[in-house]
């Protein structure tokens, strides 16, 4: 007797053997379970090979005395770990790419949920608008931190300070002020440019939430005689809670990892270098300190991982609240 169970996408999935089944059941269901399973094998050899050998070459590099000049001198133990955490670059580079974090996911979040409340709204034309809000997150990122450098940063040709200019010349003032906006804000304009970016990928987050909501509920307390602001506060912003968290959570994900902005805009002048172009100086400058740079990657990942298992849960939270 074959067992079989049934999941939610209505997929006939061959079961475990139950207890006490005899062993030619066992191995014919383990022989289905690799039926399965072996068309995707290429796929997850390709994906082991291409992302976890590396990493596991990191870790080993990361324990040894290894430079650039003097290639690998053996194993250093977990001096390469220490230096890391007691290099002031370092830490600046870890105060650096936390600030940069908490300042982008939040401000980027607030903005998606404004953007996302307009456009849940219908109106003429929302769908043009939907695609034209999402169109700065599919922009190569190399390639939109130059625009925000050369056309809008620029002191003599930047599009903000055109703006202060002509500005004062509509109403007949002299002596525009015409600031040099990286250097005078670095870390802000690096700020400025990764919300740009990450807003679009937070809105549509928020109106996939938003898409969620219990209409029928929401019109009962309508009629009831709640306000919009009593509807958002106690009814839309709960059940949107995951939904930020989840936003939250992946936006952070990527934006400890980036290098784009820092390297092209300010190349880690001011105090703006993050972990990420730390990582990098540390590798291609100087000596060529292999060992710290992989060590420094792999404080990195770690890092990483612990957002992303908060991630995961998320996203399995918020997928059983919709089931």
């Amino acid at each position: 007797m074959t067992t079989a169970s049934l999941d939610p996408s209505g997929a006939v999935e061959a079961s475990t053997a139950p207890p006490g089944a005899d062993p030619e059941t066992k191995r014919r269901l383990r022989r289905e379970g690799w039926k399965r399973r072996l068309p995707l094998m290429p796929a997850f050899i390709f994906v082991v090979i291409m992302t976890q050998l590396p990493f596991l070459a990191t870790i080993f590099i990361s324990f040894s005395n290894w430079t650039a000049f003097s290639g690998n001198k053996g194993f250093a133990g977990l001096s390469n770990f220490r230096t890391v955490f007691q290099d002031s670059d370092a830490r600046s580079a870890v105060i650096t790419t936390i600030e940069l974090t908490v300042l982008v996911v939040l401000i980027s979040l607030v903005l998606g949920i404004v953007i996302a409340l307009l456009l849940d709204r219908s109106f003429k034309g929302r769908g043009i608008v939907r695609t034209m809000m999402i169109a700065p997150f599919l922009i190569v990122p190399e390639a939109a931190a130059l625009v925000w450098k050369h056309a809008l940063f620029n002191v003599q040709s930047g599009l903000f300070n055109g703006l202060i200019t002509q500005f004062y010349n509509w109403f007949g003032l002299k002596n525009p002020p015409q600031p040099d906006w990286i250097t005078s804000h670095p870390l802000g304009t690096i700020v400025t440019a990764l919300v740009w970016q990450w807003t679009p990928f937070m809105m549509l987050i928020m109106l996939a939430g938003l898409q969620g909501r219990p209409m029928d509920v929401i019109e009962a307390a309508q009629v009831d005689g709640a306000n919009s602001w009593q509807i958002f506060t106690k009814m839309t912003l709960p059940h949107m809670r995951r939904y930020i968290e989840l936003a939250g959570l992946l936006g952070a994900i990527y934006i400890v990892q980036n290098f784009e902005y820092v390297y092209t805009i300010t190349s880690g002048g001011q105090n703006t270098a993050n972990l990420p172009y730390y990582i990098q100086q540390t590798f291609f400058a100087g000596t060529g300190e292999y060992g710290v740079a992989s060590a420094a990657g792999v404080v990195v990942v770690i890092g990483t991982i612990v957002i992303a298992t908060f991630a995961l849960r998320t996203v399995l939270s918020v997928l059983k609240e919709e089931s």
